[in-house]
């Protein structure tokens, strides 16, 4: 990586024309990905990320240049790039670097990139035939193992001089079943911020068959009926509806400008009191989980929402600025060639003291959304459309029928107000967020939840 003697020069080349911060953040990132498909291996891919960015600010005022030549005449060059597009002006500015040692929080014991692709290909093998072989209605079943390899250095005219080293594996199985002329799709994803030990906590073969379950499943199932009913969100991945729905209108990209649901909010009641929401980048070896975000601040653990009173936002630097408030540990980008932003690392509806069996058994007709899919969401006005992977009718306290077609429609702020019952059993799933900072992994969580009234689409 890059000694801080240059990045001391690079800083100094940065603020040439009267910047009053600076920071470099260069990357080396390696992604090894194995493909199945039609129960043969069909593609092993290895991708290299590398490149450093410059950013400066001035006030409110911040302009990045990126190159992928880290040398150091290369950093001066985009430097100057930087320092050009700002204006001219004059800095005094003493900047002497110190390294920082943030530790790792997340242990790694056995690193993808010394195990060779045969042992990798036989974990995906175990779940891409556990789906196969699941029923005869499987035609058709796709997986990858994916493990990532990422290294990043920070330094800043703040003195901060520092690097991070973030390893990730995931698993994913996607079945289809075919009944009667109808497809439908099930699909599963797990992945932790670890090495190929994820395999020792999570069985390959389970991966594929709960793929596989889902997707015979809901071939048989009949259309959901659409109406306005109480809907049981189930734990883990049922978390994507507050990431969505509620937490992007948390991040400080959108409070800053005024472009959010809860701006201007804090602590005022915006939630059932049953609801208290965190964003948590420091659970040991989670998905979503960092040491440091990539503006080189610490994780830590951000309490958004606390019984239903708004408690904090997850802030940036820049938005900070804006704000008037210290950054959350909250910024994130996908590479160099991204201006980091306010994201969310593991955000969960923490756990409350209402039984499961009671959720259901409160519920006299209703929808259970065991798994959520994809959806969308405008942060301003927090309305929101998610499709439910799978679903089923709740008649007079019971579990019945498996319904295909769901999808829950409504308003972030209307929902969390509407979540009377939480659960216990805590869960995670695993996540890509895309937004304008680029694509990053995510945790999304909470525990079975029901909110008392929401639209089902349907037929």
């Amino acid at each position: 990586m890059i000694t801080r003697e240059v990045c001391q020069r690079v800083l100094h080349r940065a603020v040439s024309t009267g910047a009053d911060y600076a920071e470099i953040y260069a990357q080396n990132t390696v992604n090894h990905s194995i493909d199945m498909i039609a129960s043969r291996v069909e593609t092993i891919n290895d991708t290299v990320i590398a490149g450093a960015a410059v950013r400066i600010y001035k006030g409110l005022r911040s302009v990045m240049a990126t190159t992928i030549d880290t040398s150091e005449e290369g950093l001066l060059r985009c430097a100057q790039k930087a320092a050009d597009a700002l204006g001219e002006g004059t800095a005094q500015m003493d900047i002497v670097l110190r390294e920082r040692i943030f530790g790792d929080i997340h242990p790694i014991r056995i690193v993808p990139s010394c195990v060779g692709n045969a042992e990798k290909i036989a974990i995906l093998k175990d779940g891409y035939f556990a789906a196969k072989e699941y029923s005869s209605a499987i035609t058709q079943v796709t997986g990858t193992l994916l493990d990532v390899d990422h290294n990043i250095l920070i330094a800043n005219t703040e003195g901060l001089y520092t690097q991070d080293r973030q390893i990730r594996t995931r698993l994913s199985i996607q079945a289809i079943a075919e009944m009667n002329g109808e497809t439908q799709t099930g699909g599963f994803n797990p992945g932790r911020r670890m090495g190929l030990e994820m395999f020792e906590e999570v069985d390959p073969k389970s991966v594929g068959q709960r793929a596989a379950r889902q997707a015979v499943t809901m071939v048989q199932a009949g259309y959901c009926p659409a109406g306005v009913m109480p809907v049981a969100i189930d734990n883990g991945f049922g978390g994507v509806i507050f990431h969505e729905a509620c937490g992007h209108s948390l991040e400080a990209s959108a409070v800053a400008y005024g472009r959010s649901q809860f701006a201007g909010k804090l602590g005022q009641k915006i939630a059932n009191e049953k609801v208290t929401a965190i964003d948590d980048g420091t659970i040991p070896n989670a998905w979503g989980s960092i040491n440091i975000d990539d503006e080189g601040t610490p994780a830590r653990k951000n309490v958004l929402i606390e019984k239903g009173v708004l408690k904090s936002y997850m802030i940036d630097k820049f938005n900070g600025r804006r704000m008037g408030m210290e950054s959350t540990g909250s910024a994130r980008r996908q590479s160099y060639s991204y201006t980091p932003t306010s994201r969310m690392t593991n955000t969960y509806i923490a756990p409350g003291t209402d039984r499961n069996e009671d959720i259901i058994a409160s519920m006299e007709y209703g929808l259970y959304a065991k798994d959520m899919g994809g959806g969308s969401v405008n942060p301003v006005t927090g309305e929101f459309n998610f499709s439910v992977r799978e679903g089923y009718i709740v008649r007079n306290g019971k579990i019945c029928e498996a319904v295909r077609g769901a999808s829950l429609v409504g308003k972030g702020s209307d929902v969390i107000q509407n979540i009377d019952m939480v659960g216990t059993d805590l869960d995670m799933g695993q996540g890509m967020c895309g937004s304008s900072s680029g694509s990053i992994p995510t945790n999304v969580g909470q525990p079975l939840i029901r909110v008392s009234s929401i639209t089902v689409g349907g037929r």
